[in-house]
């Protein structure tokens, strides 16, 4: 994407890897007890090399309360972490499950064996990042427009036509449901420049 294209990405909406990557350089200073919520939060999310985050999530075929307090489990979590999008794999639940909110009052909305029914031909390579994968962000091309057909957390069918940012976010959840990360979708040469700062961060971590 050229500098003219990021700066009207920008202007659009807000970068997805705000939101789904806690720990940028970027995000300010919390108040002592919301950064514990976050820091609580996180500790339930798995990371980067866990098995569950390459595997495919097994349908969801019950509709009860088990599903639904999963979901405002689920929605917690992805709140207090700051995140604007959450699968159950993440939180090591082989379930094709996610929850997302795009805008800080909107509801958090729960997609039951989602599929992608269509998706337009326009694409945008954007940053993203992970809550799973925190401190990296990489250019993800996507889709701009979808259409996802699923069930909410009732059972009842849920149709959704998604743009720009909410379609990048549910895109990005869905491939969690499939076992795939964003590294899976960036370039080699961003891919290994992930890796070697990931393995960075363990050191510095493993060494504080």
């Amino acid at each position: 994407m050229d500098d003219e294209a990021r700066e009207r990405e920008d202007e659009r909406s807000p970068r997805l890897h705000e939101p789904l990557d806690p720990e940028a350089d970027e995000q300010p200073r919390l108040d002592p007890e919301v950064e514990a919520r976050r820091v609580a939060a996180m500790s339930f999310v798995r990371r980067y090399g866990d098995p569950i985050l390459k595997s495919r999530a097994t349908p969801v075929d019950r509709f009860d309360d088990t599903l639904r307090r999963q979901v405002a489990r689920m929605g917690g979590i992805m709140s207090d972490a700051f995140g604007v999008g959450l699968a159950a794999p993440q939180l090591g639940v082989s379930q094709r499950l996610l929850v997302y909110r795009v805008g800080q009052d909107a509801p958090v909305i729960a997609l039951v064996n989602p599929e992608v029914e269509w998706s337009g031909d326009e694409e945008e390579a954007a940053e993203e990042g992970c809550l799973s994968i925190p401190g990296i962000q990489v250019d993800v091309e996507r889709p701009v427009h979808v259409r996802v057909h699923a069930r909410d957390e009732h059972g009842e069918d849920r149709l959704v036509e998604a743009s720009g940012l909410e379609a990048r976010v549910i895109q990005h959840e869905i491939d969690h449901l499939d076992g795939v990360l964003i590294l899976d979708r960036t370039s080699r040469e961003q891919r290994k420049e992930a890796i070697r700062t990931l393995r960075e961060l363990e050191q510095a971590e493993e060494a504080a």
